[in-house]
């Protein structure tokens, strides 16, 4: 079983890919010492990379690769009805289907529990290259930037559940994972503790670029731009659909970018509305290989970041020259 991460909760272990010699403070630590003094060193230097799960990531709803197979449930036919019951009792899409979940469980009497769905994760695909990404896209980074010092981190905003994606080869590989999850203690069947949903996600974006990752902290309280330490224009968030609309819309408005995948060798006509409608930067097939056309958009991107750290370091340097 993996290691158990708290979705929502900041990992012990941050992404140590990084240009720099030193290590790479975290970012609440970093936003908490610029409101008492003024740093000694340009420190916006981190790059954030933004992640949904489903159709992302992953060719499938993760539901689909272990969970409906073993209650026997056809999965076209669990998402129909999901989107009936919605629809007729007014209720959350997504607080539907984790409450579907389990009742089809109960009624094929299988009892599943948290190590259950951790072990179904590691029957989840993944698209070609994602187990490669991270470390080809730290490589790419440490090549590229001429400012030491730049990291790069690796988040998940996911309305899918969380103790699957614990299971996933790649869980180890984000520095924090926010995804719907289960409260396993206080009732006989699980109850929903965490739903994200569509619009829902993008608060977890602030909370990326506020650095207040504790979910037990708001992070409704104003924040000056020059005290958040990591800008929206440090930032990707990669989507594949309708359901990533907020968030994409959220990150352009900001300043970020965005970028629509489509399942290799299929239809790529949602992506295209995206670019045409000027939510994403790029779209591309989620070929997550060196070399694919989205790997290249993405380091595209990220050059445009890192010739931004360089001249804000320079504007900074210049500006603190003058006091």
């Amino acid at each position: 079983m993996a290691t158990s991460k708290k979705a929502g909760r900041k990992p012990a272990r941050l992404s140590s890919h990084s240009t720099g010699k030193t290590k790479q403070k975290t970012a609440s630590e970093s936003a908490s010492r610029g409101a008492s003094k003024a740093p000694t060193r340009f420190e916006k230097k981190i790059i954030a990379l933004v992640y949904d799960f489903d159709g992302t990531l992953s060719p499938r709803p993760m539901q689909e690769y272990a969970f409906l197979p073993k209650v026997g449930v056809d999965a076209g036919e669990f998402w129909k009805e999901t989107n009936k019951i919605a629809r007729e009792q007014e209720a959350d899409p997504l607080i539907t289907y984790m409450h579907l979940l389990y009742k089809k469980a109960k009624a094929a009497g299988v009892r599943i529990d948290r190590e259950d769905l951790v072990a179904q994760g590691r029957q989840v695909e993944l698209f070609q290259g994602v187990s490669e990404w991270f470390d080809e896209i730290a490589d790419y980074i440490s090549l590229r930037s001429e400012s030491k010092g730049v990291s790069i981190r690796h988040y998940m905003i996911s309305s899918g559940l969380t103790e699957i994606i614990e299971g996933t080869p790649i869980y180890d590989r984000f520095d924090n994972v926010f995804a719907s999850e289960y409260w396993f203690d206080a009732y006989d069947l699980p109850y929903p503790k965490r739903v994200i949903t569509d619009t829902g996600k993008t608060q977890y974006l602030f909370r990326i670029n506020k650095g207040v990752e504790d979910l037990g902290k708001t992070i409704n309280q104003h924040m000056p731009e020059a005290e958040r330490p990591i800008p929206f224009s440090n930032m990707i968030y990669f989507g594949d659909g309708d359901t990533d609309v907020p968030s994409m819309a959220v990150m352009r408005k900001n300043g970020g970018h965005a970028i629509a995948v489509h399942p290799p060798g299929k239809s790529k006509e949602k992506c295209v509305d995206l670019f045409r409608a000027g939510r994403i930067d790029f779209f591309a097939a989620a070929d997550y290989r060196r070399g694919s056309d989205l790997f290249k958009r993405t380091c595209l991107l990220l050059d445009r970041m890192l010739a931004d750290i360089r001249v804000q370091e320079e504007i900074w340097a210049v500006t603190r020259s003058l006091r």
